[in-house]
């Protein structure tokens, strides 16, 4: 069986490194806490803080098992050639309606909302590979987008 690649930026592994210590060294307490209450709170069957506290805490033990997963086949990213975009790559575009910067991150970074796409979205296999200058067309539900690429970094 093979595993699947998590590409991360240096700063995606403090992050994740930190997001495993904060629910192994607090979360799992709260939890136990809240656990303990809720049983001392008496019959479990119908004890809605104690069916809360149970699935806080399949959550949190999911978690913690998927982060160490990830950090374990965690594949760091690595500064690439300069001027050509890669994974790691915060990518300046210009488009019919302004500007945008994208940062080209494995899927696991991945948050849209930030500026950080993975590098299998539409957008970002459209700009792998590409250089200052190249344009490329991405298709999107609304139609075709013309990214001209203006800085690498």
């Amino acid at each position: 069986m093979t595993h699947p690649d998590f590409y991360l930026t240096p700063e995606g592994i403090v992050d994740l490194q930190n997001e495993l210590d904060d629910l192994v060294k607090n979360k799992r307490k709260e939890v136990a806490n809240a656990l303990r209450e809720a049983k001392d709170n008496g019959d479990l069957s119908e004890n809605s803080s104690w069916d809360d506290a149970k699935e806080r805490q399949a959550f949190i033990e999911g978690r913690i098992i998927e982060i160490k997963n990830i950090l374990k086949l965690a594949k760091p990213i690595k500064k690439g050639v300069a001027d050509t975009v890669g994974v790691g790559s915060k990518v300046h575009v210009t488009l019919d309606d302004g500007k945008q910067v994208f940062h080209i991150v494995g899927s696991t970074e991945a948050d849209p909302e930030t500026g950080k796409i993975s590098h299998e979205s539409p957008i970002g296999k459209a700009l792998l590979g590409k250089k200052v200058g190249d344009t490329t067309d991405v298709e999107v539900p609304a139609g075709t987008i013309t990214y001209k690429i203006t800085k690498v970094e």
